[in-house]
């Protein structure tokens, strides 16, 4: 792909709408659950994007803010078109561009002035509650700003600059409070704010370019800057500006940045929680977590709000880049015979499929040992499948074909490893083992299923001397000579798309 300028999040809704990906919805939408309610509708109908103009509350001359976006990359026609393709493109292509991209560095470049501080909102005036932030959920904690926001943090040694995807909350008009697991990438940040008994800074960066939404989202190495990924990806620097209250940078024009600090002060803690998670389930119960205490907002003119329902967007640039991020574990391991690696949408990443041609007996296993020890399995990789080369990772019925017929589940075939670190957000986990506060993570059980030929049976002279018996499917010859003569057969009422 050639390379393209970046993208704001207006000219981004602009593509979206050029291509037929975007709808507005012009009749007043309560940001009280309805929106959450409208959105989770469309995506389940595999609708467009959604631009929402006329919401309740904030649809009155004078209002801070009054527009938000959600789905702009909830299908994989939509990622494409964001990445900078003309179309959709299938898994591989998708896979292999993210590879290449992820390797580019382009550094930032600061630049005087951008649209975000057309707006700097400091003091007494700050109310988070002046931004259509939606109550996404009935049965979520509260209103939740941060679901697409890219939060821009620095460690406090290196100066090295992580953007990541975390989620925040409305705790009051100028707090947030926010779950802050420490294995990631702010909270090793937090941890190193932590030792000094400094309060860290942080810039939540709402409405941008939606590679900034992608690369944030996707596990990178900790000495590698986002901003340097997204540079790759465009071509060209990122244009940043200097914060207004926090020594940050964030992108010259974002909609909307909410500046912070963060308190390592347990007594400082505020309630989070539950919140309807990409998991499709409720999170975990209310519990007091770290607070981000808001000191500016800055934003553009009749700026554009940006958020999403968990798990909708996630699930399709997740899927890309979680097997990106797994192909190069498994490259740098040195692992021979990797041909795919493929993560179903609904999966989050959770269920991995690798296909490989076998090299030797025992292959799998040492697969799945490189994925789980990668920073990448963080939220990942929980469950890892690997089949053989005559088997499509992205063929649901295939795939389940290999698991049934080439795992003895009484066998090492199904391999367990218990207590790794993990997501602490799935509700299959006790949640005492999902206890970020005492834990510093999530505790996952991993289990691998080598759904490939064993290598440990005898050769069977009856099976042309090979160790699995062969399949019972029409030889390629043989399905060339049936469509030869399919005009013979007559059958009625159907025909197959090509002959």
């Amino acid at each position: 792909m050639p390379d393209r300028e970046f993208f704001d999040l207006r000219t981004a809704l602009d593509h979206l709408e050029r291509h037929g990906e975007l709808a507005q919805v012009e009749g007043e939408v309560d940001w009280n659950l309805e929106l959450g309610i409208l959105a989770r509708d469309v995506q389940s109908r595999k609708g467009p994007a959604l631009l929402f103009s006329n919401l309740k509350d904030y649809n009155r001359p004078g209002a801070r803010c009054s527009s938000l976006a959600t789905g702009l990359l909830g299908s994989t026609r939509r990622l494409s078109l964001m990445l900078g393709f003309e179309d959709e493109q299938p898994n591989r292509t998708l896979m292999e561009y993210v590879l290449e991209r992820n390797r580019r560095f382009i550094a930032p470049e600061i630049v005087a002035s951008g649209p975000v501080h057309e707006n700097v909102v400091t003091g007494k005036d700050i109310d988070l509650k002046e931004l259509p932030v939606p109550q996404w959920h009935r049965l979520d904690g509260g209103r939740y700003v941060g679901t697409m926001g890219c939060v821009v943090t620095k460690d406090p040694e290196t100066r090295r600059t992580n953007v990541g995807v975390y989620r925040s909350m409305i705790a009051d008009r100028d707090k947030m409070s926010c779950l802050l697991v420490r294995s990631q990438g702010w909270g090793g940040h937090f941890s190193g704010y932590e030792a000094r008994g400094e309060p860290m800074p942080t810039a939540w960066v709402i409405g941008w370019d939606p590679i900034m939404d992608f690369v944030a989202s996707t596990p990178h190495p900790v000495d590698v800057c986002e901003y340097d990924v997204m540079g790759g990806y465009r071509g060209r620097p990122v244009p940043l500006v200097k914060c207004k209250t926090v020594p940050l940078e964030v992108p010259a024009s974002a909609e909307i940045v909410i500046e912070g600090l963060i308190s390592p002060d347990p007594s400082t803690y505020l309630l989070e929680g539950p919140f309807a998670e990409f998991t499709q389930y409720l999170s975990d119960l209310p519990t007091k977590r770290p607070v981000v205490q808001v000191t500016a907002i800055t934003h553009r003119n009749q700026p554009v709000f940006r958020g999403t329902l968990a798990g909708v967007e996630s699930a399709y640039y997740g899927a890309i880049h979680r097997a990106g991020a797994g192909w190069n574990v498994l490259r740098a391991a040195g692992i021979p015979g990797i041909l795919e690696v493929y993560i179903e949408p609904i999966t989050n990443g959770t269920t991995v499929i690798v296909q490989i041609k076998k090299q030797y007996e025992g292959q799998p296993k040492q697969i799945a040992a490189a994925l789980w020890g990668s920073n990448a399995g963080q939220y990942a990789f929980k469950r890892v499948i690997v089949v053989d080369d005559d088997i499509d990772p992205a063929d649901h019925d295939a795939v389940e074909w290999a698991i049934n017929y080439r795992v003895d589940p009484g066998s090492d075939d199904v391999a367990m490893f218990r207590g790794m670190a993990g997501s602490p957000l799935d509700p299959a986990i006790p949640l005492e083992l999902r206890n970020i506060a005492e834990l510093g993570t999530g505790l996952w059980n991993r289990v691998v299923i080598d759904a490939t030929r064993t290598w440990r049976f005898q050769r069977r002279p009856e099976w042309n001397n090979e160790k699995f018996p062969p399949v019972s499917r029409n030889r390629p010859e043989d399905t060339a000579l049936i469509r030869s003569r399919w005009e013979r057969y007559r059958i009625k009422n159907w025909r197959p798309e090509s002959v």
